[in-house]
């Protein structure tokens, strides 16, 4: 099992940037960012796995980068360019199975406790 503690929420305005950090415990072969807001489900945002594929949702693709600190044991999260519509609770997770992803919610082993993200216009 991994321990997974997230960092970094805060509240920015449009057009501007965050960063959150996911400290790290534990063995993952795939980690994953992903976000939920009330009444919808959670929604996948990019991964990364041991051999530093990354992959990216279309929503945030160009404005996101995912990246991975080996030394620190911690996933980063660069956002850019925020819009109010990227207002959640933004969740680091994580996978030790070679053949996961870490694209699919239902799919993911470990989940942290939520870092909230408020975009105002």
């Amino acid at each position: 099992q991994v321990r997974l503690v997230e960092s970094g929420g805060g509240s920015v305005q449009a057009g501007g940037a965050l960063r959150l950090s996911c400290a790290v415990s534990g063995y993952a072969y795939c980690m994953g960012w992903f976000r939920q807001v009330p009444g919808k489900e959670r929604e996948w945002l990019a991964s990364i796995n041991r051999e530093r594929t990354t992959r990216y949702a279309d929503s945030v693709k160009g404005r996101f980068a995912i990246s991975q600190d080996n030394v620190k044991n911690t996933l980063y999260l660069q956002m850019g360019r925020l819009k109010p519509e990227d207002t959640a609770m933004y969740y680091c997770a994580a996978s030790p199975y070679v053949t996961n992803l870490c694209t699919v919610s239902e799919l993911i082993d470990d989940w942290g406790q939520g870092t909230r993200v408020t975009v105002s216009s």
